[in-house]
């Protein structure tokens, strides 16, 4: 009987090894891949949601800067001031924003001596990833034509803007 419980005993701590094996080899190493491979999601994670929160504040910046020289003129430079802001939009926006300002807006500008200034007191980010972000624009804008007392407007737009060449860029701009 010493020897059965012996073998008892020596086939116990063979299983113990192999579960030991198994656990050593299978377990830990499965374990240290999942750790690691989340870890790596959470480091994605969080560079892109400071991805997402610079491009929003970028293109923010970007909406009320170009807002502001859009909607901003005065009648002997209305020309320079408007056509400096062809630089700040893309697509097909440039070509409707340049016409309306060539065909319309200068000529009445110069003729009823319209001065206009604008500002931005509030603007948020509806949606932004690294090269496309909507803005919504609160505007304020004060215009004066000719020697009658000035006249004040709120407004509000949502500006789109894509990135091109590292630059946000006007795509769209519609008041709402």
């Amino acid at each position: 009987m010493v020897d059965s419980s012996e073998d008892a005993d020596a086939q116990q701590g063979s299983r113990r090894n192999r579960l030991g094996r198994a656990i050593a080899f299978a377990v830990l190493p499965t374990l240290a891949f999942l750790l690691t491979a989340s870890a790596g999601y959470l480091k994605w994670q969080n560079t892109s949601v400071r991805d997402s929160q610079s491009a929003a504040a970028q293109s923010v910046q970007a909406a009320k800067d170009t807002t502001i020289a859009m909607l901003s003129y005065q009648p002997d430079t209305v020309g320079e001031d408007l056509g400096s802001v062809n630089n700040r939009l893309t697509g097909q926006f440039l070509e409707s924003y340049t016409s309306l300002v060539n065909e319309i807006v200068i000529p009445g500008a110069k003729q009823k001596q319209i001065a206009a200034v604008a500002s931005v007191p509030a603007a948020g980010a509806v949606s932004a990833t690294e090269s496309h972000a909507v803005v919504l624009v609160f505007v304020n804008q004060t215009t004066v034509i000719g020697s009658d007392p000035p006249t004040e407007t709120t407004s509000s737009a949502r500006v789109t803007l894509d990135k091109v060449n590292g630059t946000w860029l006007v795509s769209q701009f519609e008041p709402i």
